[in-house]
């Protein structure tokens, strides 16, 4: 043969597929589909949940929930109620139940619908036809509160006035006037006026045109005030107060109101005077009875109540001059006196602080110590009471005061030369600190001086008028602080000059403009 024939191998050649061909054809394969949302079992659970919860509350307030979003279901739903009430004959009731609240409460949320000004006009009139009912068949509590009702809903006065004078009428034919008139008259006759009074009160409650009850009223009220000029004569205020206080209650035009109640005025004055004179004789405990005798008949008299403070003030200096001798069991007894009466005063807490002082004073005058260390510190206060004067610190801070000072030396030393001279110079010289201070109109710093004059000499006579002089300068430098508006200030100098002199001239309108400061002019 010419050609050669080619045989094929006996090895079988498999095809090569591409792996990017393979990864397209698997792309390509449907895959199995995930389950849907809603075949979620936890899903579902959280729904329940959500939805139990919203009926809960749907429940629990669908109250507040219609309130809210439905406020005229809200109203209507109070008229319904009102209106039901109203049915009932349930005209008013305490725990709000009744057609009065109901319609006020329907009004109260929207006042521009008629139906609960006319359900509140029929309430009034069935309150009215009520009162009538309860008169006619004598009962006459019900019939007074339905009367009352009636009134207060603003029926007509006329028909009003027609159902209260048949009410009067029954209770009258129901009570027996002609008896009360002679229980009236036997308890007068006993001397009972009190329980006479209240029987004529009674009759003239349900018949006010009685004749015999007036009379007798009018006798009993004479007798009631002759009892109280008998106690104003024997000078017992808080009865005669009372008494006449009473009268006035029963009938206020008595003829002879005036006369006593003019008396009474006389009588609060003369004690008044006899308290401020006791006062001004050192004797505080009959100052202040008298001053409390003026209170129990007249329980805002400015000038008594002024009175009670000097009282306390005069107790607090008895207290200093009391711990300045070392009697502390009398300066103790003094400053309780004082506390009971005016425990922030200002004097009450310097008598505190003098009290303090001389028992200081009187532990360190107990000390034994050589001569020389003695004298030596006698020196050192003397030093440091020069000091504490030219700073300005007479009294205060305590312990470190010029007037400290000086005790310290006379309790360490009091017969020592120095120690006489220094005290001797002290004296003048809170004087003259407050002479200069009150010509500069710094009275705060000559309140300071004044304290340490006073605490130094405290018999000295000129203090008295100082002490005028010292609160008149607090009300003139308050008023003018005043017309600048600072009314604190003002507040503030009304203190000062009223613990200082309760009875300067010029206090009480001071005190008034303060007041009406404060207030805004109201």
């Amino acid at each position: 043969m010419t050609g050669s024939h080619h045989k094929p191998s006996g090895d079988k050649i498999e095809p090569v597929v591409d792996w990017l061909q393979h990864r397209e054809l698997s792309d390509r394969a449907p895959r199995l589909a995930a389950a849907p949302a809603w075949r979620n079992r936890q899903l579902w659970r959280w729904v329940a949940a959500l939805l139990l919860l919203l009926a809960l509350a749907v429940v629990v307030f669908r109250a507040p929930l219609a309130n809210v979003l439905w406020p005229d279901m809200r109203v209507q739903r109070l008229l319904d109620e009102a209106g039901q009430a109203l049915a009932q004959g349930r005209l008013s009731a305490a725990d709000g139940s009744g057609a009065r609240q109901r319609f006020e409460a329907a009004q109260a949320l929207d006042s521009d619908r008629s139906e609960a000004r006319d359900g509140l006009a029929r309430v009034a009139t069935d309150a009215l036809a009520q009162a009538r009912d309860h008169a006619q068949a004598d009962r006459f509590e019900q019939a007074r509160q339905s009367l009352a009702l009636a009134r207060e809903l603003q029926v007509p006065r006329a028909a009003a006035d027609a159902v209260a004078d048949q009410l009067r009428r029954r209770e009258a034919a129901e009570a027996g006037l002609d008896d009360l008139v002679r229980q009236a008259e036997s308890a007068r006759a006993g001397g009972d006026l009190q329980q006479a009074l209240t029987l004529y009160q009674r009759i003239l409650v349900l018949q006010p045109s009685h004749t015999l009850a007036l009379e007798g009223r009018e006798d009993a009220l004479a007798d009631l005030l002759q009892q109280a000029r008998a106690s104003l004569a024997k000078g017992d205020l808080p009865d005669s107060y009372q008494t006449i206080a009473r009268a006035r209650d029963y009938d206020a035009g008595h003829a002879d109101l005036p006369e006593l109640q003019a008396l009474l005025g006389r009588v609060i004055e003369r004690h008044r005077l006899q308290a401020d004179r006791a006062l001004r004789r050192g004797k505080l405990e009959v100052a202040l009875a008298g001053y409390r005798q003026v209170l129990s008949a007249s329980p805002q008299d400015a000038v008594a109540l002024q009175g009670v403070d000097r009282v306390a003030v005069a107790y607090a200096q008895q207290a200093t001059r009391q711990a300045a001798d070392f009697d502390f069991t009398q300066a103790e007894a003094s400053l309780r006196s004082a506390r009971g009466l005016a425990p922030q005063a200002t004097a009450v807490k310097q008598a505190e602080q003098s009290l303090q002082r001389a028992r200081q004073s009187r532990l360190r005058l107990a000390s034994s110590l050589p001569a020389a260390e003695r004298k030596h510190r006698v020196e050192v206060l003397l030093v440091a009471m020069q000091q504490a004067g030219a700073r300005g610190d007479w009294l205060t801070p305590p312990g470190e005061s010029a007037y400290d000072k000086l005790r310290a030396a006379q309790a360490l030393s009091p017969d020592v030369p120095e120690v006489k001279r220094a005290a001797a110079r002290l004296v003048p010289t809170t004087q003259a600190c407050f002479e200069d201070e009150m010509r500069a109109n710094r009275v705060r710093r000559a309140r300071g001086c004044f304290d340490a004059w006073q605490a130094l000499a405290p018999a000295d006579g000129r203090l008295q008028e100082s002490r005028r002089r010292l609160s008149l300068k607090w009300i003139a430098v308050g008023d003018e602080q005043l017309g600048s508006g600072r009314v604190e200030f003002a507040a503030q100098a009304l203190h000062e000059a009223s613990e200082l002199d309760a009875g300067a001239p010029g206090l009480a309108e001071f005190a008034r403009r303060v007041r009406n400061a404060q207030t805004g002019g109201n």
